[in-house]
C-alpha cells in the first residue's frame, strides 16, 4: 500500500517551525507513515522541496509573514490539485501574517477563505477532542456571536468530521456552557438557557454542560467531542489534558489539515531545544486521515 504524500509548511521562518519539521522528519514513525514535500523559503535549517522565496535572518516580521502566507497558499493549491493528499502546517505569527498582507486571524480562517469551505477548528488528542464555536475574537464579542445558527453549523461540521475523519458512526457531542454553572437558571447569565440549550436540542447535541465538568466527562469516555463556546475555555482544557501531544485539525476541508498545538516560540528559536512531539503527532494524524480518505 502506497503511503500518502503530504505537504508540510515551515511556518514563520523566525520561529521553531523549521526545527520541529526537521526533527519530525527524522523520526522513523514519520518515515514509515508518509511521503512528504516541504513547502517554505530557502535559508532555513530544514530545506524546502517546494521553495516559495528566500529568507535571511535580518528580514522584517512582515516578510516573515508574507513567506508563511505564501507557503500556506502553495500547500493548499497542491492539496486541491491532488498533488498531495493532505497538509501539515508549522506555526505562524498572526501579527506577522497580517503585516505580510494576509488579513486572517489564523490558519483556520485562511484555510476557509482559500477553499470556500465551512470549517471548524478541532484540537484532538488520545484523551480529548475539543471544537471551538468561536475562534480568534475578543471575549466581550462572544455572547453576540453564539447564535443558534452558529451552533447548528459547528455541530454539523463536527459531526460530519467525526464520521468521515475518525470513523465514529454516531458521534456523541457535548456543548460546553458559556456561563458559570451553565447560567444557574439565569442567575449568572441567560445565554445558556435562552440560546445554547435550544440550539443543542435542535442540533442533536448534549448539554449545555458547565465548563468545570464537561471536559472531565469527555475524558472519561462519555462524549466523543466537546464544542466549546470560546477559544480559551476550549484551548485551556485540551492543553492541560494533552499539551505537547494534541493536534490541531481543521474539519470541513476536502483534504486533511493538521498542525501542532503550540505557537512559534520565538523566544527559543534557533537554540535547538524545541520539542517536536506535537509536530510528529500532527504528521502521523494527517497521514492516517489521508489514508482513511483514500489519499
Amino acid at each position: 500500500m502506497t503511503t500518502p504524500r503530504l505537504a508540510i509548511t515551515l511556518g514563520d521562518p523566525r520561529g521553531i517551525g523549521a526545527e520541529i519539521v526537521r526533527k519530525a522528519l527524522a523520526d522513523p514513525r514519520v518515515a514509515g507513515a508518509c511521503r512528504w514535500v516541504v513547502v517554505g523559503p530557502s535559508g532555513l535549517e530544514c530545506a524546502a522541496d517546494e521553495v516559495i522565496g528566500e529568507w535571511h535572518p535580518r528580514q522584517s516580521a512582515a516578510n516573515a509573514g508574507r513567506l508563511a502566507g505564501k507557503a500556506i497558499e502553495r500547500a493548499v493549491a497542491m492539496a486541491r490539485s491532488g498533488d498531495v493528499a493532505g497538509i501539515v502546517t508549522a506555526p505562524i505569527d498572526k501579527h506577522a501574517l497580517l503585516a505580510g498582507g494576509y488579513d486572517y486571524p489564523g490558519h483556520t480562517e485562511m484555510l476557509a477563505a482559500l477553499t470556500g469551505c465551512d470549517v471548524a477548528m478541532m484540537l484532538s488528542s488520545d484523551r480529548l477532542r475539543v471544537v471551538l464555536a468561536t475562534t480568534h475574537v475578543a471575549l466581550r464579542d462572544v455572547p453576540a456571536l453564539l447564535t443558534g445558527e452558529l451552533i447548528a453549523r459547528v455541530a454539523r461540521v463536527t459531526r460530519d468530521g467525526l464520521r468521515a475523519a475518525f470513523g465514529i458512526a454516531e458521534p456523541r457531542i457535548a456543548l460546553c456552557a458559556l456561563n458559570p454553572h451553565a447560567g444557574d437558571g439565569g442567575r449568572f447569565g441567560r445565554e445558556d438557557e435562552a440560546v445554547l440549550a435550544p440550539a443543542a436540542r435542535a442540533s442533536g447535541l448534549l448539554g449545555p454542560f458547565p465548563a468545570d465538568t464537561v471536559f472531565v466527562r469527555a475524558m472519561r469516555g462519555e462524549f466523543d467531542a466537546v464544542i466549546a463556546p470560546y477559544h480559551d475555555v476550549g484551548m485551556t482544557a485540551i492543553k492541560v489534558a494533552s499539551f505537547g501531544s494534541a493536534v490541531n485539525v481543521t474539519l470541513g476541508l476536502p483534504f486533511p489539515r493538521t498542525s501542532p498545538d503550540h505557537g512559534t516560540a520565538l523566544d527559543i528559536a534557533g537554540q535547538g531545544k524545541a520539542d517536536a512531539g506535537s509536530m510528529i503527532e500532527a504528521i502521523l494524524l494527517a497521514a492516517r486521515l489521508a489514508g482513511r480518505s483514500g489519499g
